[in-house]
């Protein structure tokens, strides 16, 4: 088990296995030593734990909840890029994460927290990151969090 999966497993968390794309995309792309990987809704065992719009028809914990299911398939889809070994991250750079949110909410960076934290505690200080959260009117199968993000692998990662 890698530090990284150590880490999630402390605070009661696994890694999912990476998702499959849902249309005409792949799940990441790893252009040298970066990994570009995919916007990733909150899917657990497959299904969607977060529909419909932040602070109407979801709470910001539920949502934070969200975000954190949506850090873990980042997760999931930087260790396939990497060969299965999560000690080649280099650094977390980038998230880039929009909120399905009611016209009055204005909690976004509240709710993208929950995936930030957790890259924190999954990578430590590697772990911090650059990012944007912004609102939007719906995302893809209504989930309320679709989050992206640019990882940097360690020079020479194979």
């Amino acid at each position: 088990m890698s530090a990284v999966e150590q880490a999630l497993a402390d605070i009661g968390l696994t890694l999912p296995p990476p998702a499959a794309p849902a249309a005409n995309y792949v799940p990441y792309i790893r252009q040298g030593e970066l990994v570009y990987v995919a916007g990733q809704l909150p899917l657990v065992d497959g299904d969607l734990i977060a529909t419909g719009r932040v602070g109407e028809a979801v709470d910001l914990e539920t949502a934070a909840k969200a975000a954190q299911a949506c850090a873990l398939n980042i997760i999931a889809q930087v260790k396939a890029a990497c060969g299965g070994d999560l000690s080649h991250v280099g650094r977390v750079v980038k998230l880039g994460a929009f909120v399905a949110s009611a016209p009055d909410f204005t909690g976004q960076p509240q709710v993208v927290n929950g995936a930030s934290d957790l890259m924190v505690t999954a990578f430590g200080e590697a772990g911090r990151h650059a990012r944007f959260a912004v609102g939007s009117n719906v995302l893809p199968l209504n989930a309320s969090v679709e989050i992206d993000a640019i990882v940097a692998l360690k020079p020479g990662t194979p």
